[in-house]
């Protein structure tokens, strides 16, 4: 099974990601994390920022969490650019691919701005940011949208995916999940 995090830069998909696996791993040890910022760093600078090095790098992810979730992991991937194309193939060709779309609006996104992304794009000094001078396309089918706007607990969010997955349900402590 592989779960797809998908939303801008800032949005929140790596802190949802691992709320979740946080809260599976001790019921579900098969369980992998697949950060797109991680996978990239691991690769070195091989790759830069720009529209198809990034159809690069989501071809990593997907051709990784495919290998992984074909030996029998539960995958959960955090990353960045979607194209339709892209989550289309991701659906035809991931097993058990679960699609969440992280949707958050721009301003908060540059209200949030953790690594200085947006502040960067504006200035002129940061090229290449998705969203800003990169088309950003917002997925069209997924399984979920998660409001970012909206302040609720990572934890919270996590739970409400979780629940939207059969497979996984029964791996919540039901105890203390709300």
């Amino acid at each position: 099974m592989v779960i797809w995090l998908t939303g801008l830069s800032g949005a929140g998909k790596t802190t949802i990601a691992e709320a979740m696996v946080a809260m599976l791993k001790p019921q579900v040890p098969q369980l992998v994390l697949v950060d797109g910022d991680v996978i990239r760093e691991l690769f070195g600078a091989s790759l830069g920022y720009e529209e198809p090095a990034r159809r690069e790098q989501i071809g990593r992810l997907q051709r990784l969490s495919g290998w992984l979730a074909r030996q029998g992991q539960t995958v959960v991937v955090a990353a960045l650019y979607a194209h339709p194309d892209l989550l289309a193939w991701n659906r035809d060709n991931l097993p058990g691919y679960f699609e969440v779309y992280v949707e958050a609006p721009m301003e908060l996104l540059r209200e949030r701005d953790s690594k200085g992304l947006y502040a960067g794009a504006d200035s002129g000094r940061t090229p290449n940011v998705v969203g800003v001078d990169i088309p950003w396309h917002a997925p069209q089918n997924p399984d979920i949208v998660i409001d970012a706007s909206c302040v609720e607990p990572p934890r919270d969010i996590a739970i409400r995916i979780i629940r939207q997955i059969p497979s996984l349900v029964g791996a919540l402590n039901l105890e203390t999940a709300p």
